[in-house]
């Protein structure tokens, strides 16, 4: 086919000269993710992070198209010698473009409430046989969804696919760190992503790194962390993100408490949306959601009669976050304190308020036994043996298995404001302010009942 040419911001050019490649992009299951956020709530916070899951989805594939187009250059020669397998590249492709087909709107919020699982379902839509992605699929290899799908599953027997697809410095992540950066308009997530190719390597099962690049390597690895530090874990895109969890909670559980009463529940969802509430949503159901469902839902419980509801829904809409403070445990015994004085303010806690961790590592060996164990980045001597990075490195060594984020406790930000006199709840906030001081949960002066 001629070549076809997408203009990018962060790749300049993304070049499709593989008619299944274009298929697959004008697919419904795909033209789908335009529809979806890629930082969900990170708008709030980040105002130009408008991208979508379709624009990182296209430059997964770019940077898989530039590693494969360079992993030529080491094919394998004979059996088991570890060169790369020149005929992988078509799933190596279709496994970078697809990865994130089974996404949902407001992805991870939406997996805790709906108890959905976005790899199941891009595999799901992969296999189902009514779904296009899986008819083009079949066009052009009949094996190719189950390979696919098995990449995704990371069960996929050439492990080089599957690092390249899902490791700890994969096409997945350097095209979110650089897209993020670019969109929220960070500075500190940019790496060499052309150098970080050029020094990769094949090896037997997986994919090395030359030992004469170590320091771009390490450079990705702090990019990561920074993004992480100011990007992914912002305390006010977490505030939007408890409100938001918070309020499909509330509305859950109105749901089921009007079906138990046998109440007339048809306006209280819109259709799309039931069957996420009664857990039973299928695949074309699935595939009719994407974030302006949730939105239209939102609209309309901000008019709910049930207040908890209404007020949570309208503190999304109009950005209202949670204020929120740092805790640790020398300071956690003290949100004993400071519940009860938000109860007293009118606020139930149960909607809130909530205690939000969020924690990663910059890198992390490999643990085998672990649930999601991270494969570890192994750098190539010259001699052909292979050193794992932090063992290399002082500087990945000195981040290796340390955590970082932190713990929150979010409450509402009217806790916070200076109250006028003769307000009757005046010594309430007074009381909470004295726990809670310039953003910090210092516990140092207690109650007169203590």
């Amino acid at each position: 086919m001629r070549e076809k040419v997408f203009r990018d911001p962060v790749h300049n050019f993304i070049h499709v000269n593989d008619p299944l490649i274009l298929e697959l992009i004008d697919t419904r299951e795909f033209q789908r993710l335009r529809r979806i956020k890629q930082l969900g709530v990170a708008n709030t916070v980040f105002h130009t992070a408008e991208h979508s899951r379709f624009s990182h989805s296209l430059g997964v594939y770019e940077v898989s198209r530039q590693i494969a187009n360079h992993l030529e250059r080491f094919a394998s020669q004979t059996p088991g010698d570890g060169g790369w397998q020149v005929e992988e590249r078509r799933v190596l492709l279709v496994a970078a473009l697809l990865h994130d087909l089974g996404h949902g709107p407001y992805s991870h919020t939406f997996e805790s409430i709906f108890k959905t699982n976005h790899e199941k379902f891009t595999q799901d839509i992969i296999l189902n046989k009514t779904n296009e992605v899986h008819q083009v699929l079949m066009k052009y290899d009949e094996k190719l969804p189950a390979k696919v799908a098995s990449v995704i599953a990371k069960t996929y027997d050439n492990k080089q696919v599957v690092a390249l697809i899902s490791s700890q410095i994969d096409a997945d992540r350097m095209d979110y760190l650089l897209r993020d950066a670019y969109y929220s308009g960070a500075t500190y997530g940019t790496f060499d992503l052309a150098r970080i190719i050029h020094l990769m390597r094949p090896v037997v099962d997986g994919i090395a790194f030359e030992q004469k690049g170590m320091a771009t390597v390490e450079d990705y690895i702090i990019s990561r962390y920074q993004m992480y530090e100011q990007v992914y874990f912002h305390p006010v895109s977490r505030g939007i993100e408890v409100v938001l969890t918070h309020l499909l909670d509330r509305a859950m559980e109105l749901y089921q408490d009007q079906q138990k009463k046998q109440i007339s529940i048809d306006n209280f969802v819109t259709p799309d949306l039931k069957p996420l509430f009664e857990y039973s949503v299928s695949i074309e159901q699935y595939l009719d959601l994407d974030d302006a469902s949730i939105l239209e839902n939102i609209n309309l419980w901000r008019h709910s009669s049930d207040k908890v509801l209404a007020e949570l829904s309208m503190r999304f809409l109009d950005r209202k976050p949670l204020k929120s403070i740092e805790i640790s445990p020398k300071t956690r015994h003290y949100l004993s304190k400071i519940r009860p004085l938000i109860e007293e303010a009118g606020f139930n806690v149960k909607y809130y308020t909530a205690e939000n961790d969020s924690f990663d590592t910059a890198y992390d060996l490999y643990h085998p036994e672990a649930k999601h164990a991270k494969t570890q980045i192994e750098m190539l001597q010259p001699d052909g043996s292979l050193a794992e990075l932090s063992t290399q490195s002082s500087l990945v060594k000195a981040l290796t298995g340390r955590s970082y984020g932190n713990a929150r406790y979010f409450f509402p930000a009217e806790m916070l404001m200076e109250q006028t006199t003769g307000d009757l709840m005046a010594p309430v906030y007074q009381e909470f302010q004295k726990y809670v001081h310039n953003g910090a949960l210092i516990g140092i002066y207690p109650r007169n009942s203590d």
